[in-house]
């Protein structure tokens, strides 16, 4: 999609978008655009409300914005102008820019429109939406010049797009193998390091906590790291993503809704998406990234409740549930990445346990963190994406709850309660007490039901959030 300023709508033909803050419904005064006249007692530019008109050859599409909005509502209505109206956009498509608007309303927008692009049926026959078209131009009025806001924008919703589809896509297409695959291409497109450890080498590395969970699959696991190091950096920041391409719960299987754990690399996904935007807007800071990728399977060689395994840390792991497996993987991801790369920020993100969606709903992700000055920034930028956190607490009194007899650590509690807590302790051990380290338990938010599929589907959770905490230490 190309982006076009024109200076007015003479001799425009085709579907015009007009964004509208909202008035009052007993207005007398119409909404007045391009000839058209809409009275509030049809539309007043209530939050999520649209109104069409057609008139002068052209399909007016009336939005309503809302008295105010955030960025993450304006998003979502741009999607969904997007989306619904997506036969409306087959030929000129011209958008008014309020004079109102901000850069940050401007990047909501633009970002909106192309995710809007996104169709689930990847299986299916279908027609690709036409602001896929390279060719196609989307015209724009506007009194303010957002020619470099309009292009973050389209960055930010082509990364988010790229994780769309690697969490949907089926775990037999989306295997360790395809991750590695997929980073590799882009570490050539966006610019940035890629080394890839299969099994031979994660074993001679000793990596041996992430080999374990994937002992029972076919599918060779794959270690992916990689570099993004611009000339003057100006910080050093490591992410961990949790790249369990499917979770079957191991030995300890899983009981009910196996059917979505195709989404259990989410964690992994959105560092990858963020590695891609994060290079694409060309940041001016070392970003240092680990997807330890694998499937856990149940197989004669799965590993089983009661082992105790070794670690990339040198320390032993008494399992007690093999459905714990995120945090093992993670565990060898952060020891691996603080040893050898030292970064001075570290963020794992995982779609890990049920306890944080039974505290926190869909709503928000679990933050845990022992850094008051990262607390906040990531905090803030959670609430400017609208991909927003809320800490739960990290106190030594929760130690007791990974303390094993026979091992340094357990990788489960075992306890009903406390779920996100205990595994938060548990990967806080493998950081070697990094001063600067913070964990992201997404597991309500990364896969979710919502107006654009009729099942659950991928959300992106992450990528705009990590690359925005980035951009702005």
């Amino acid at each position: 999609m190309k982006i076009k300023y024109i200076q007015n709508l003479n001799n425009f033909t085709g579907t015009i978008i007009i964004p509208v803050f909202e008035t009052n419904i007993k207005s007398i005064v119409p909404i007045e655009y391009h000839g058209c006249s809409v009275y509030s007692q049809v539309f007043y530019g209530k939050k999520d409300t649209h109104y069409l008109v057609e008139k002068y050859d052209c399909t007016h599409i009336f939005i309503g914005l809302g008295k105010s909005i955030d960025y993450k509502s304006l998003k979502t209505i741009f999607r969904r102008t997007s989306s619904k109206f997506k036969d409306n956009f087959s030929t000129n498509v011209a958008i008014n820019i309020p004079d109102e608007y901000d850069s940050n309303q401007v990047e909501a927008m633009f970002s909106g429109l192309y995710l809007g692009t996104y169709d689930l049926g990847h299986f299916k026959k279908k027609v690709l939406h036409h602001f896929l078209d390279q060719e196609f131009e989307l015209q724009v009025l506007s009194k303010n010049n957002f020619e470099n806001t309009i292009v973050r924008a389209l960055k930010i919703a082509k990364s988010q797009l790229e994780v769309f589809s690697l969490v949907d896509l089926p775990s037999n297409v989306v295997t360790p193998q395809y991750l590695a695959n997929w980073t590799i291409e882009a570490g050539k497109k966006y610019n940035f390091d890629v080394e890839v450890f299969g099994r031979q080498k994660s074993e001679e590395v000793g990596l041996h906590a992430f080999l374990a969970v994937g002992k029972g699959s076919e599918r060779e696991p794959q270690f992916i790291i990689m570099d993004y190091n611009p000339e003057n950096a100006k910080n050093h920041i490591g992410l961990v993503g949790k790249g369990i391409t499917f979770d079957t719960g191991g030995l300890n299987i899983k009981t009910a809704g196996m059917v979505h754990m195709k989404c259990d690399m989410a964690g992994g996904a959105a560092v990858l998406g963020a590695m891609q935007l994060i290079a694409d807007l060309k940041l001016q800071t070392r970003v240092t990234a680990i997807v330890p990728a694998c499937e856990n399977a149940v197989d004669s060689k799965s590993f089983l409740p009661s082992d105790v395994i070794s670690s990339y840390h040198g320390s032993s792991i008494e399992i007690i549930d093999t459905d714990a497996e995120g945090r093992l993987i993670l565990a060898d991801g952060l020891s691996y990445l603080i040893k050898n790369y030292k970064p001075q920020t570290v963020v794992d993100i995982a779609t890990l346990t049920g306890s944080s969606v039974a505290t926190l709903g869909y709503e928000c992700a679990a933050l845990f963190t022992n850094n008051d000055e990262i607390l906040k920034a990531l905090q803030n930028s959670g609430d400017a994406t609208g991909e927003r956190l809320w800490q739960l607490p990290l106190w030594d009194c929760y130690k007791s709850d990974i303390e094993s007899d026979i091992a340094a650590v357990k990788n489960y509690s075992g306890k009903p309660i406390a779920g996100a807590i205990s595994a938060a302790k548990f990967l806080e051990y493998f950081t070697d007490n990094h001063s600067s380290w913070a964990h992201l338990d997404i597991a309500g938010v990364a896969f979710v039901d919502d107006e654009f599929a009729k099942t659950k589907h991928a959300t992106a959770f992450g990528v705009h959030l990590i690359t925005n905490f980035i951009e702005n230490l």
